[in-house]
């Protein structure tokens, strides 16, 4: 199914808001892998820098934007998840820091 990725590209001057466009199963959200490739595939080379909110920072320091903050996703059915679910899939799917050592 079709799911649209609202996110803004920060910028020195600002954010600027765009969409991407991802295919995905029904009933899942997009992983980190599958919102990388649609950052590679839009020409942002990307890393996930903070899972919780959702932030990717540039692999190249030099790029023209500072990162990439996913603000939602609409699969086009009503009442469709909002950015808290998918930060919650997207941290679960990342490894665990081991605590306690």
């Amino acid at each position: 199914m079709e799911c649209i990725v609202h996110f803004d590209v920060v910028h020195k001057e600002g954010p600027k808001p765009l969409r991407g466009l991802l295919f995905i199963n029904e009933g899942t959200a997009p992983s980190e892998a599958e919102l990388i490739g649609m950052f590679k595939d839009m020409k942002f080379n990307v890393r996930l820098e903070d899972a919780e909110k959702l932030v990717f920072k540039p692999v190249n320091p030099a790029d023209s934007f500072q990162e990439i903050r996913i603000t939602g996703y609409d699969n086009g059915k009503q009442g469709a998840k909002e950015d808290h679910e998918l930060k919650s899939i997207v941290g679960n799917l990342l490894p665990q820091k081991p605590t306690g050592l």
